[in-house]
């Protein structure tokens, strides 16, 4: 098996996995916190455990999705100036930007890896699901590690594999679907419906 393909099999496993976890933990805490309301508003109960579990999710839902939204490309970034300049201009202060947000991650990854040996030479744990807190603080390392691989590996398609990264934001393609299946004829046609 050669490196590309190599590679390409562990990106997917890696896409993969985020998916499903970010899916699982989406419906963990909506699913969690309905029951919680439910036991609130018809049973004049609660679970002690459930808003502090479903907190932990959504959290790490966030940076899970995060990191998945940088292998998207889909992470906001202000570009309108560069459509006025040369292409090269544009190209070279996105690599800077993603320079910066490596370093940055770096940066995070390090300070919350000393934050975690403190929390286990110091432990303390959670107030309702009595969970030492370095376990939950665990995603600051992973996230960052994560979206740094994701960040070099959309660079890698893109200027080396010279794959366009689709902007996930840009609904023309599916308006247009839209329109077909709906028998409207593109604007500019000069047809009727």
């Amino acid at each position: 098996m050669d490196l590309r393909r190599m590679s390409r099999s562990i990106i997917g496993v890696l896409d993969n996995i985020e998916g499903y976890l970010c899916k699982f933990l989406l419906s963990f805490f909506v699913v969690l916190l309905f029951i919680q309301v439910v036991m609130r508003t018809v049973f004049q109960n609660s679970l002690t455990w459930s808003e502090e579990a479903s907190r932990f999710a959504f959290v790490w839902f966030a940076f899970l999705g995060a990191s998945y939204a940088a292998r998207l490309g889909a992470h906001n970034r202000v570009t309108f100036q560069f459509k006025f300049l040369p292409r090269i201009v544009g190209q070279v202060s996105q690599l800077v930007a993603d320079g910066i947000w490596l370093l940055f991650n770096a940066v995070m990854t390090v300070k919350s890896i000393e934050v975690i040996q403190g929390m286990i030479e110091f432990p303390f744990h959670s107030p309702a699901l009595d969970l030492p807190m370095h376990y939950i603080y665990m995603l600051f390392p992973v996230t960052f590690v994560l979206m740094s691989i994701r960040i070099i590996q959309v660079n890698i398609l893109r200027y080396v594999y010279k794959q366009e990264i689709l902007d996930v934001d840009d609904v023309s393609s599916e308006m247009d679907d839209i329109k077909r299946d709906m028998k409207i004829e593109p604007e500019g046609n000069g047809g009727t419906p």
